[in-house]
């Protein structure tokens, strides 16, 4: 008879908690760090250090005010660590006495911190006779009370002063768990029923999107894999409407999704078009999660690795007549499904990536046949990803003619800096959609292959660096 698992030990978690965090201010991705953690501890280590880096603010303010002198590292993430899960009883996992107890045990336990255990106990314990008096203490710190850093706050009031309070708060709430239905093999009405029938409330968004009441894995969900149905937010859902809605249908019509990992546009893609689609992606081991993620929806594109920012490099010569540029970004509109992204970015990244941003448009547009479209997306809040990237775009570009297009969408329950009829009462994630086209040539009859340029030939093109992964596909 098989026994139940052992349950394990809160100091253990702690520990590894811990670990990743200090990886993260180290410079690593929170998804590679967790994925770093042992089998059995990932899925609670996961949940806490989530819980941790949206309360990371608050918990390096009150170590500042418990011990001026920052600890040594190790020690340093350990105490910030039991802080931020600690010190508000609301919504925290665990009471505040079992915190500071399993933390000091995880402190005794492991050789890093065991000198500094004496010393972790007497804060943690202190934080309990003061509680009230030191979160009041760091009220008065903006990180505290926005669980983001200061360039951060201080951009978003720049870039919007009427939203920049309901960004925050939105990416320090969990995010929905939002389906596509694949209306190639069923229908939202039906898909619904089966999610009813397994006892999973939800609710249709879109013309193909459903919002689930809880978040539950995937093998949970009724023929996930027989391609019935995909995870993906509400907004990148909008991405393929956008790109392919209107356009007139021909024989041989192309394609071009950039930066395409993991595949998620790609497949809503083939699922509403005819279309041949090339999928293209600088890294060859996350262009299998795209071949990955189109077999499970039975379907097919031509895989191409490469840089988009370098055509010559792969480019066959054949224009395309839409382009879906999802482009590498600071991800600042999805932080609350990657809370370590506020953490792990700085400031310079921003200016960093608009300049990747620009490379990249400025090669991709001579690929686009005259009369084509070219929808710019990001998952961003910042404007220098987003609406000056496409104003700078513009000004540059002559032939290029902006359609009516969302903008910026602001997380959380879709208010809009820029009004979009018809899409709200929708819980996105931030985004930036930028729908342009390509003016066909004079005289010509639309999609004509007349304008087409050498890629890096013209006065504004670059050529290809190796492109880091945006997010939020």
């Amino acid at each position: 008879m098989n026994q139940p698992p052992e349950p394990i030990a809160l100091w253990r978690q702690l520990q590894a908690v811990a670990g990743v965090v200090r990886a993260v201010s180290e410079g690593a991705s929170g998804t590679v760090a967790v994925e770093s953690v042992a089998a059995d501890l990932r899925p609670g280590v996961q949940a806490l250090a989530f819980h941790v880096w949206r309360n990371w603010g608050r918990a390096q303010a009150l170590r500042r005010w418990l011990v001026p002198r920052r600890p040594p590292p190790a020690a340093d993430a350990l105490l910030c660590v039991a802080l931020a899960l600690s010190w508000q009883e609301e919504g925290a996992p665990y009471d505040a006495f079992t915190l500071v107890n399993q933390a000091v045990e995880a402190a005794k336990r492991s050789a890093a911190t065991q000198p500094q255990a004496n010393f972790i106990n007497a804060c943690l314990r202190r934080f309990l006779r003061e509680q009230q008096a030191l979160v009041g203490q760091t009220d008065a710190d903006p990180v505290a009370v926005w669980n983001h850093p200061a360039w951060w706050i201080a951009r978003l009031q720049h870039d919007h002063p009427d939203h920049w309070q309901a960004i925050l708060r939105a990416a320090n709430a969990p995010a929905p768990m939002t389906l596509r239905v694949n209306l190639r093999k069923t229908s939202v009405a039906n898909y619904l029923t089966l999610l009813s029938q397994r006892g999973l409330a939800a609710r249709a968004v879109g013309d193909s999107g459903i919002i689930l009441e809880r978040a539950v894995a995937v093998r949970e969900l009724p023929d996930f894999d027989q391609g019935h149905v995909s995870v993906q937010d509400a907004a990148a859902q909008m991405a393929a409407p956008l790109l392919t809605d209107g356009l007139v249908w021909h024989a041989g019509m192309r394609i071009l999704d950039a930066c395409a990992a993991p595949g998620g546009k790609t497949g809503h893609l083939l699922e509403r078009t005819p279309a041949h689609v090339t999928a293209l992606e600088v890294d060859a081991r996350r262009s299998e999660r795209i071949q990955q993620n189109l077999a499970r929806l039975q379907l097919q594109a031509a895989l191409v690795t490469g840089d988009a920012a370098n055509p010559a490099s792969w480019w066959d010569g054949h224009g395309f007549d839409a382009i879906l540029l999802d482009a590498p970004c600071t991800a600042s509109g999805i932080v609350r499904r990657h809370p370590d992204v506020r953490w792990l970015r700085r400031a310079t990244d921003v200016d960093q990536l608009a300049a990747l941003q620009k490379k990249i448009l400025q090669a991709l547009w001579p690929l686009l046949l005259p009369g084509g479209r070219l929808l710019y997306c990001t998952c961003s809040v910042f404007r220098a990803e987003g609406s000056a990237q496409v104003e700078t775009f513009l000004a540059h570009n002559t032939d290029a003619t902006l359609l009516p297009s969302p903008g910026h969408l602001i997380p959380g329950n879709c208010t809009k800096s820029e009004p979009v009829p018809d899409n709200c009462g929708i819980d996105y994630d931030g985004f930036f959609y930028a729908l342009l086209q390509k003016r066909p040539v004079e005289g010509g009859t639309g999609t004509g292959r007349s304008d087409l340029r050498t890629p890096g030939s013209g006065p504004d093109a670059h050529g290809g660096q190796p492109v880091p992964h945006g997010a939020g596909r």
